[in-house]
Parts: structure tokens; C-alpha cells; sequence
């Protein structure tokens, strides 16, 4: 299989296969050292060849007994997924570990905002709609898609199939979740009668203009425009409708509120960080921990306090359950905070030109 062979070439390289240097009273025998060498790397290609090998036979076998597949079919697909390092090495430095001042000008810059607007004008009809239909704003949806993909211009280059094959079978830290991507990238394509070996992405595997993972493609993406097919590689109003009910089935809360900035006094506040789930406390209960509201915010709402780093030091929000839902889409805090603020700069900027 061809991933098989990609796959045992880079770990071979990448092993840092060593010889001992012998002592300056023995004879260097440089023809004996580069067959131990050889032995040593055979020996290594042999070990990575069988794991993988088995990894793969495992799944395919996993996949024809659980949903039907035909065993040579998967082959063919798995057998033409090329071992992809440079995904190893971007999925391993994700841009979200960047402190938020320098993560900030990444995403929310004049050019997106610009964007931003024209992209609301020209799918007016489909955004409004989707607000309508979900109860999700129209910056907000832009906005996932601008940060996402600069609206549907940067979708990803990479194959889909090599990018999930390669995690699967060659990125231990996440290869249970990489092998279930790969299951429902299988059934998408069956599913939709989809060329799997032509659908490209980002480097971990989504799809399209909003950058959905097969899982959330089987179970979110919806037919916006009724064509009869979702494409969310290619239809806006798909995308948008997609990312709509993804946020919608998320429990997003029409017109409540999502973050204000917030003022912190003493240590305690640490106690109410986010720490990735939902909002517990309301407002009034987090001002025992010394957290207030720069802007109005009801008591009785449930928040929890974010902590962004700036150049200057810190800055404080107090984050609702919307925000919560954002994170939902990406689990990083900069992320969902660079979704928001680019929003409402679309949303600004959009209306000055009304």
C-alpha cells in the first residue's frame, strides 16, 4: 500500500539511528559500520512496517465487519494515501497556541473585515435566512467562516484522505480520534457517492468552506440552497447554513449577549477561569471572587471570566453561554474571541456603508 511505503520512509529518516564511535586505538572499519547501520534500520523499517500494516488491516477489517465495506475497496483508497510530514509538524504547533496579541492580528485585520462585508452582501439573502431558520446572526456566521477559511478562499490544500490516514496511523496522541474521522470520512463518501481521493482540506482533515471534520459534516452539514447535494466545498448557502445549525444544535440562545470586558480585583478571580465548560455561576455570584462587568450584564446570567494576554499585561472578559457555543466550533478561547470581535467589526463596518 502506498501510505504503507511513505509511512516507513519518513520514520526512518526520522528515527536518529546512531553507531558507536570506536576508540582511537581500533582501526575504523567504515564498510562494518554501515552494514551494522543497515541491520539496525532494517530491523526498525521491519518494526514500524508491521505496526502500521496491522494498524491499517485492523481498521479496514473493522470497517467491513461494523458498515459493509468491501475489503478491496478499501484498499484501493487506503492504498493510494500518501504519508503527509508536514502535517505531522503543523498539527503539532497549532496557530491557536499563540499568545491573543499576537493571535489577534492573524484574524481580525482590515482585509477580513473588508471581506467580511462583502461576503454578507453577496450571500444577503442566505444569511438572513439562516438567522431566521436558527437564531444565529449574520456577523456570526461570517465571521466562523472568514476565520475559518477568509470565506471559502482557503479551503486547504491537502488531500482529505492523506491528511486523516496519515494522523490515523502516525499520530499517537490523537489516533483514536483521527481513525473515527477517518470511519466517518468513509461513510461521507458513501454516503454522497463523494470521490474521496479529490476532497481537499486543512491539514487535520476538514472539509470546505466552513472546515467541517467528517463527523460534523454527516451529522450538521445541511442543503442550504435545496439543490438536492450538500457541497460545503463549493456553496456558500450550504457553509452557511451548515455552521447556523452546527452553532443552533449547540444550544446557541438568540439574542443574548456573548462576552463584555470585565474588571478583576485581587487573586480569587482565578477560581472562575474557564476552564472549557459551561458557564456555572451568574454574574452576581462571580462578583464574590472579586469580578465585575465593564458593561451592563444581567445578574442572573450564567458567565464565566476568560483571561486574554496582552502585550501590556492582562485583559478580562466575562464570557455567556453563546461564547461557550463558539468554542464548541474550536475549543481555543482566541479563537472564539477573535470569531466575536471580528464579528462585530463586520457588523460596524457593513453598517456604515448602509
Amino acid at each position: 500500500m502506498r501510505f504503507l511505503i511513505y509511512a516507513f520512509g519518513f520514520f526512518v529518516l526520522a528515527g536518529c539511528v546512531t553507531t558507536s564511535v570506536a576508540p582511537p586505538t581500533v582501526e575504523r572499519r567504515p564498510e562494518i559500520e554501515g552494514e551494522i547501520e543497515r541491520k539496525i534500520e532494517g530491523k526498525i523499517e521491519g518494526k514500524i512496517e508491521g505496526e502500521i500494516k496491522e494498524g491499517v488491516e485492523n481498521f479496514i477489517g473493522e470497517m467491513v465487519e461494523r458498515h459493509g465495506f468491501v475489503q478491496a475497496e478499501l484498499e484501493d483508497i487506503l492504498g493510494q494515501a500518501q504519508y503527509q510530514e508536514g502535517i505531522i509538524k503543523a498539527i503539532s504547533q497549532p496557530a491557536t497556541a499563540k499568545p491573543w496579541y499576537a493571535y489577534r492580528p492573524v484574524f481580525v485585520t482590515p482585509k477580513r473585515i473588508a471581506a467580511g462585508v462583502a461576503f454578507w452582501n453577496t450571500n444577503a439573502a442566505d444569511l438572513e435566512r439562516a438567522r431566521r431558520d436558527f437564531g444565529i446572526p449574520e456577523e456570526i456566521i461570517a465571521a466562523v467562516i472568514g476565520v475559518e477559511t477568509f470565506y471559502g478562499t482557503q479551503n486547504g490544500k491537502h488531500r482529505i484522505v492523506d491528511a486523516l490516514t496519515t494522523l490515523a496511523f502516525n499520530y499517537p496522541r490523537r489516533a483514536d480520534f483521527f481513525r473515527s474521522e477517518l470511519e466517518q470520512y468513509l461513510l461521507m463518501g458513501r454516503d454522497q457517492h463523494t470521490d474521496l481521493l479529490n476532497i481537499r482540506g486543512s491539514y487535520a482533515g476538514a472539509i470546505g468552506i466552513p472546515q467541517f471534520m467528517p463527523s460534523s459534516y454527516r451529522r450538521y452539514a445541511v442543503d442550504f440552497n435545496n439543490d438536492g447535494k450538500i457541497d460545503l466545498s463549493n456553496s456558500a448557502a450550504d457553509a452557511i447554513g451548515s455552521v447556523a445549525n452546527y452553532l443552533k444544535s449547540y444550544g446557541w440562545e438568540a439574542g443574548q449577549l456573548i462576552a463584555v470586558p470585565a474588571i478583576v480585583n485581587g487573586e480569587d478571580y482565578r477560581e472562575v477561569l474557564y476552564s472549557g465548560h459551561p458557564p456555572r455561576y451568574t454574574v452576581a455570584e462571580i462578583g464574590q471572587w472579586g469580578v465585575a462587568p465593564r458593561w451592563h450584564a444581567p445578574g442572573g446570567r450564567l458567565a464565566t471570566l476568560l483571561e486574554l494576554e496582552t502585550k501590556d499585561g492582562r485583559e478580562y472578559w466575562l464570557a455567556f453561554n453563546n461564547f461557550h457555543v463558539i468554542t464548541r466550533y474550536n475549543r481555543s478561547v482566541n479563537y472564539a474571541m477573535s470569531v466575536l470581535q471580528l464579528a462585530e467589526e463586520i457588523r460596524a463596518a457593513r453598517a456604515l456603508n448602509l
